[in-house]
């Protein structure tokens, strides 16, 4: 576990760049988060009195406190400010808090920011260099466009649930939002070039993510198997598609997952664990026999993966560079030895908790110069208020608690 670094100042590869952050639940969160982790600036607007929807979402609860476990996961490194952009105080404020911005990131369904003056074309001729991306449930053309658009719904008409689940079950959906995570992190992908765009032309632009464009492109291997038969994939559970075997064997005392990738790793396992006939028969010969073979393979190393325990298994396959692993819940996740010497758990100051610390998933992305920062803890609701509005827009006391009671911030 790593412990965040005291200084507040940010000091990774966005330094100076600040977001205006109109996004709430999980694929905008994810998308400014990941911003404000490489030194961005991110101005939480949420409405007062509620805010983000999924301060909502609980429990659980940060330990000893009435904060959401799931908000505090995508929103580290931002300063909330409570004002509401339906009233017209509100949007005045809100342009002017824009004006001090680089980027706004959104995710209100197609066109719904045009109805408070926020819309892209609304702005784009008083900030001509405003990077805004929109990520929406359809994008923002086609005929879905008006619809909402939500994770699961997408994993469903995306077709990964189709791919999803065992062979004579129901579809699946996965067990985490990835279509919420892929739309946020395509976003920033997004964000990133069309910063690259403005420091060489001045030009600012939309930046458009849609769930399911996002899921459609990650589709991967399955969307090309489709595209080069034209045949509907089936589902195939814990099976891979395109290689055998790649797959979970039940172990003596639990489960692993074997991944052989390629024919001299098969002949190298069946050689090390008492197969050696094997790969003389044509039926396992190659990748190619034995993927049209598939069930006689599973049928053949099933009874020999049963006879040893887990980690035996994985002990031994893993001095023979074989592919294995253990299927570990995320107790067991969290004690990995890799898990923690690569410092995937963050520990922050919060002062809400009961101890006063918080502990948070870390960001994966490894930089040598620049590496991730974790300046600021998930906020209050409306903890930077104050901050924001008098150090952007010079409002002083008695104007900011004008603002509160008319209920504009």
């Amino acid at each position: 576990m790593s412990t965040a670094t005291p200084d507040t100042s940010p000091s990774g590869p966005l330094r100076g760049l600040r977001v205006f952050d109109l996004t709430r639940v999980l694929a905008g969160p994810t998308c400014a988060q990941m911003l404000g982790d490489l030194g961005a600036e991110v101005i939480k607007i949420e409405k007062p009195g509620s805010g983000d929807d999924t301060r909502g979402f609980a429990p659980p609860h940060l330990p000893g406190s009435s904060e959401s476990a799931y908000f505090a996961g995508v929103n580290r490194n931002k300063k909330s400010v409570t004002l509401d952009i339906a009233k017209p105080e509100g949007q005045a404020l809100a342009l002017r808090l824009l004006a001090r911005c680089d980027i706004l990131a959104e995710n209100f369904k197609a066109g719904g920011l045009a109805r408070y003056g926020l819309g892209y074309e609304q702005l784009r001729g008083a900030h001509p260099g405003l990077i805004y991306c929109s990520i929406t449930g359809f994008g923002q053309t086609g005929p879905y466009a008006p619809r909402p658009g939500y994770d699961s719904l997408v994993q469903a008409m995306g077709g990964v649930m189709s791919l999803t689940g065992e062979p004579d079950g129901l579809p699946q959906k996965v067990g985490v939002p990835v279509a919420d995570l892929f739309a946020g992190l395509y976003g920033c992908i997004g964000i990133l070039a069309a910063l690259r765009h403005r420091a060489l032309t001045g030009e600012g632009q939309q930046v458009d993510i849609g769930l399911l464009d996002s899921h459609v492109a990650w589709l991967a291997n399955q969307g090309m198997n489709y595209l080069a038969t034209g045949r509907d994939p089936e589902r195939l559970g814990n099976q891979h598609p395109n290689i055998v075997p790649y797959q979970v064997f039940a172990t003596a005392d639990g489960h692993v997952v074997l991944s052989i990738g390629n024919d001299a790793t098969f002949r190298r396992f069946c050689e090390g664990f008492g197969l050696p006939e094997l790969p003389q028969d044509g039926r396992f010969a190659s990748n190619a026999a034995r993927v049209q073979n598939r069930a006689l393979v599973t049928e053949t190393l099933a009874p020999v993966l049963a006879r040893q325990t887990t980690a035996w298994w994985v002990e031994r396959l893993e001095a023979a560079s074989i592919g294995c692993g253990p299927i570990n819940r995320l107790s067991e996740v969290f004690a990995d030895p890799q898990v923690q010497a690569r410092g995937m758990v963050v520990e922050m100051d919060h002062p809400a908790t009961s101890d006063g610390r918080v502990k948070l998933l870390a960001n994966p992305v490894r930089l040598s110069a620049t590496p991730p920062e974790y300046r600021l803890p998930p906020p209050l609701l409306g903890q930077h208020t104050a901050e924001v509005l008098s150090g952007l827009l010079g409002l002083d006391e008695a104007a900011i608690a004008g603002l509160r009671a008319r209920g504009v911030v």
